[in-house]
């Protein structure tokens, strides 16, 4: 089994950011959540905030967002060309998806790819706020026991060397820079 962190890694950029952006395009009404994000923006980058904090006070535009399952849906489709090609080459259907992202935000490019296994943070897509950890170094790991336990990851690629811990647990490791492939030296 092959697992894959998702921004920078398959997708081109940041999902969450880009469907943020979407939002203001698409959905005018959310750019009311400017202000509130760059306060919250402020304290977050003055240790003044915990990151799960901030993003959840950013994910309170989601609110106003009335026909999210079909605005998610839509975003999706229109940026499917982000999956980058070196994946679709090498897809397996076992591979496992593990990202900090919003999960329901995950699974809507998972299904497009016919990917079943996804573990992503888990965020209310109508309220915006976290109803678990955010799914982000360690918590990646103790994600990944609790569904496969001892099962040993084949290969695993991260854009990040903030997935360490779940890097330790693959037989080989890959970072991930655009499109290329370096083996990880643990």
């Amino acid at each position: 089994m092959n697992v894959y962190d998702w921004d920078d890694t398959i997708y081109r950029g940041d999902s969450t950011f880009g469907l943020v952006l979407y939002a203001y395009v698409h959905r005018p009404r959310t750019l009311w959540s400017i202000p509130r994000t760059l306060g919250c923006g402020l304290l977050y980058a003055l240790h003044l905030m915990p990151k799960q904090s901030f993003k959840e006070q950013l994910f309170h535009m989601f609110t106003m967002v009335k026909d999210m399952e079909e605005f998610v849906e839509a975003y999706t489709a229109s940026h499917m060309d982000h999956v980058k090609a070196w994946y679709l080459a090498q897809q397996k259907e076992d591979d496992v998806i593990i990202s900090a992202s919003p999960e329901f935000l995950i699974r809507s490019f998972a299904r497009r790819l016919g990917i079943a296994h996804v573990m992503a943070s888990p965020v209310d897509r109508s309220t915006g706020k976290y109803q678990g950890e955010n799914c982000h170094g360690e918590e990646k790991v103790r994600r990944y026991r609790e569904v496969y336990g001892t099962q040993p990851i084949d290969q695993f690629y991260s854009d990040s060397r903030s997935d360490t811990p779940l890097a330790r647990l693959a037989k080989k490791a890959y970072l991930v820079s655009g499109d290329q492939l370096k083996e990880w030296k643990l």
